[in-house]
């Protein structure tokens, strides 16, 4: 960026922050958010509530930390002014396209020290491969064609947090409110989904997951209860039917009652599935743009009907990924997709996720994601929306910039 560059992006942030002011309550709050906004995108180093305070703000840090932690505005207007933002400046571009808006559920930890934070415990670190002390939150976001946005979040509380004599103490210290349910955590995806569903601000096209999320169906159930079309990553270990299981009641013998399971002999792993393949069913497409060139996969789709808790469940398709290397990796998807959907469209959906890996890498190598310091579960919400709303300025900026490039 150029020294005018700079000087035209403060100038926008002022204007984008104005947008979002009122949802913060009075004068000194809407301060606030500004000092922390400009703290997360300007602070050199540690983006944390005091050298945000010393480095962009006035200085008084007491403020600054209630405004986060105890402040009574509502992180969940101001992710609903994203999304307005989203369905104005980033949505129109994935329209007429074969692909459209994308939702990418998603979950990330922060490792945190000592039992007062709210929903700390002992969780599966992913990047570690181990477990670790740590917050884990769920997200929902939106994906197009003209960039990313955090359209939704919400912090998960472990089962540990409901039991036992010092569960109820430990969530009244936290500030979690009173009468909140323990939820899974696709249980809170399918909330965070049926909310942005429900409010309409946003329409969604597809809705995609990693296995976690893709092998439960309760998750499915209430996609397809909201007649939310999805392609979700599942593990090695799901099993479809390869024929449709109307078809698979065996015939009467004449004894006894007739017969009104289907046989379980046309059910496949979705491994086996892929392993019957013929050559001719693979197709080579490149997804993007790698860091040392085209990243290509070759890429299957199948119909096949789901097994849904045990039971036969609805036609489904089976997309399976493939790298090109020697050994190579494979992911198995499964979708909702009508039988017209091209299997290309289907292999860009599930390449979207991506864009998520970017979004959680920028905002927590830049944008302080990990760096909060509050214990709370007002304060967890309130600094996430605060990021969000920074990716957001950012992503808003680069295609400023890239318009400017072009001319």
């Amino acid at each position: 960026m150029t020294p005018d560059d700079v000087r035209a992006a403060a100038e926008r942030l002022v204007q984008f922050h104005r947008r979002f002011a009122p949802l913060f309550g009075k004068d000194q709050a809407q301060d606030h958010a500004y000092t922390y906004l400009k703290g997360l995108l300007c602070c050199p180093e540690r983006k944390s509530i005091e050298p945000i305070a010393l480095c962009v703000g006035t200085g008084q840090v007491s403020g600054l930390q209630k405004f986060i932690a105890v402040a009574p505005w509502d992180a969940g207007g101001v992710q609903d002014e994203i999304q307005s933002v989203f369905a104005d400046e980033l949505a129109p571009s994935a329209a007429g396209t074969p692909i459209g808006t994308v939702g990418v559920i998603d979950e990330s930890g922060f490792s945190k020290k000592g039992t007062k934070s709210a929903g700390v415990a002992r969780q599966h670190n992913g990047r570690l491969g181990k477990e670790d002390n740590r917050q884990v939150g769920v997200y929902l976001i939106g994906v197009a064609p003209a960039g990313s946005a955090l359209l939704d979040h919400r912090l998960y509380l472990p089962r540990s947090w409901y039991e036992g004599d010092e569960a109820a103490r430990r969530r009244e210290e936290a500030h979690i409110p009173e009468g909140t349910p323990f939820r899974t955590k696709p249980q809170i995806a399918g909330e965070l989904v049926r909310d942005v569903v429900v409010t309409g601000v946003v329409g969604l096209d597809w809705v995609t997951a990693d296995e976690a999320y893709g092998q439960n169906g309760e998750l499915l159930d209430e996609l397809e209860g909201l007649g939310q079309r999805y392609l979700m990553e599942v593990p090695t270990t799901t099993t479809v039917w390869a024929e449709d299981p109307a078809s698979c009641v065996p015939p009467y013998s004449g004894r006894g009652q007739p017969p009104r399971r289907p046989s379980r002999d046309a059910v496949r792993s979705v491994v086996a599935l892929a392993a019957g393949l013929p050559a001719g069913a693979w197709r080579r497409l490149r997804v993007r743009e790698g860091a040392v060139g085209p990243l290509v996969f070759e890429f299957a789709a199948v119909r096949a009907w789901a097994v849904r808790h045990r039971k036969p469940g609805p036609p489904i398709w089976v997309l399976i990924r493939r790298s090109l290397e020697a050994e190579p990796e494979v992911k198995y998807y499964v979708s909702n997709g009508d039988a017209a959907t091209p299997p290309g469209v289907l292999a860009g959906v599930a390449c979207t996720r991506h864009q998520v890996e970017d979004f959680l890498e920028d905002s927590k190598s830049y944008l302080g994601m990990a760096q909060y310091e509050t214990r709370s579960w007002v304060g967890w919400h309130h600094h996430m929306a605060l990021v969000g709303l920074a990716h957001l300025f950012v992503v808003l900026t680069r295609r400023v910039l890239k318009k400017k490039s072009r001319a």
